[in-house]
């Protein structure tokens, strides 16, 4: 045998082995909506796969568009996961066009998922919102509030479902998968403790956001936001109820008024006018992270940071 052929057989070999390792390593085709949820996909998918990602950049998740090859992402998935209908409007048609129903999952669909109450009003500083919520499913999503992520309680109830949902897709990496999981579970409960600790200090002064994207925040971690500039991002307020908000400020002395990374700040300036409210930014989106297994930890530290530097502000 000539040194030549020696190298040629070493070499095929090894291309061998590197496409069989793949073939192995090569985990579900996973399609999800938006970066907190993609991100926990990511975190059960470690040393598996990676999940593509469809709502990218400053998208709402409310207007979003999709490009071809969002599209063609979405017909080859094995499993999509998303939000529902009434979060992420503009995916419904392409998915029933695209997916069939068993490879589908809507978070709000979740047997057991802690649900809230979409508040139909601006002014919350009279409801008792611990009291109104719902544990299991039901076929009238348009009910809920959305934003589940923003509920490390719900972040548990998600990645337990779809760790086993994996595991159907891919029984193979199923020990993987599992381990993945418990993983997870434990930096949920990490954060979760860092996030209560970072806000104790402020957790009960007062402040307003700019839409009603918070309850599940304010829920979970006993937060008083008092009201919100509009109900969602589609529906804008008039000058009466800008009025009654800045009325509303001052009467209660609001440490704090939240915008979001995507709205002007003049709005805001307009309502802090003749207060001493302070104003910060909250991205319940986490629209400048960076996609991957650390992006839903970091939204929730970086909405514990801003809540506790503005709420302890000087007022």
């Amino acid at each position: 045998m000539t040194h030549r052929s020696s190298k040629s057989i070493a070499l095929l070999l090894f291309i061998t082995t590197l496409l069989f390792s793949s073939s192995n390593l090569a985990g579900p085709k996973v399609v999800v909506s938006i970066l907190p949820v993609h991100s926990l996909v990511s975190g059960l998918m470690s040393g598996i796969g990676e999940p593509y990602l469809l709502l990218k950049g400053n998208q709402s998740p409310h207007t979003m568009t999709l490009k071809p090859s969002d599209v063609r992402a979405i017909s080859q998935a094995d499993l999509l996961v998303w939000v529902g209908q009434s979060l992420e409007s503009p995916l419904t048609s392409v998915i029933e066009n695209n997916s069939d129903a068993e490879s589908v999952i809507s978070l709000l669909a979740i047997p057991n998922m802690h649900l809230l109450p979409i508040r139909d009003d601006l002014d919350w500083s009279s409801h008792d919102h611990s009291k109104h919520h719902h544990e299991a499913h039901t076929d009238e999503e348009l009910e809920w509030d959305n934003h589940i992520w923003l509920s490390p309680k719900n972040a548990r109830t998600t990645v337990r479902y779809l760790a086993q949902a994996l595991i159907r897709l891919d029984p193979e990496h199923t020990a993987d998968y599992q381990t993945n999981l418990q993983k997870l579970l434990q930096r949920i409960d990490r954060e979760e403790m860092a996030f209560h600790t970072t806000i104790s200090a402020v957790k009960d002064r007062p402040f307003i956001v700019f839409h009603d994207a918070y309850h599940y925040l304010e829920d979970h971690f006993g937060l008083n936001a008092v009201g919100s500039v509009s109900i969602s991002p589609e529906r804008q307020s008039g000058a009466k109820h800008i009025d009654e908000l800045q009325q509303k400020i001052r009467r209660l002395e609001a440490n704090c008024v939240f915008s979001e990374p995507q709205f002007q700040p003049k709005l805001v300036e307009t309502l802090t006018s003749g207060s001493k409210a302070n104003t910060g930014i909250l991205d319940p989106l986490g629209m400048a992270l960076d996609p991957g297994p650390e992006a839903y930890f970091q939204l929730l530290n970086g909405l514990a940071d801003n809540l506790a530097s503005c709420l302890g502000g000087a007022i």
